[in-house]
C-alpha cells in the first residue's frame, strides 16, 4: 500500500524498493495496480497528520558528517 501511496504524490516519483524475496518483489510489483481514491488520500493523510515526528534523522556525530555546508 506505501507504494501506491507513493506513485499517487507525483508523476515524477519512482519508487525504488528493495528486495531478496520473490514474493516481495511480486507484492511490490503489484502497486502499480493498486488505484487510491481521492477518499483514500484524504484518510492517509490524515493519518500521518496525527503522526508526532521526534528526534533528529541521525545522531549528531553523523548529521556533523553530512551537514557540511561547502
Amino acid at each position: 500500500m506505501s507504494l501506491a501511496w507513493l506513485l499517487a504524490q507525483k508523476p515524477w516519483i519512482v519508487p525504488i524498493p528493495g528486495t531478496r524475496n520473490p514474493n516481495h518483489l511480486a507484492e511490490n510489483l503489484d502497486a502499480i495496480n493498486i488505484q487510491l481514491t481521492s477518499a483514500d488520500l484524504s484518510e492517509i493523510e490524515s493519518a500521518i497528520a496525527k503522526i508526532k515526528i521526534h528526534g533528529g534523522r541521525m545522531n549528531k556525530m553523523q548529521m556533523d558528517i553530512v551537514d557540511k555546508s561547502v
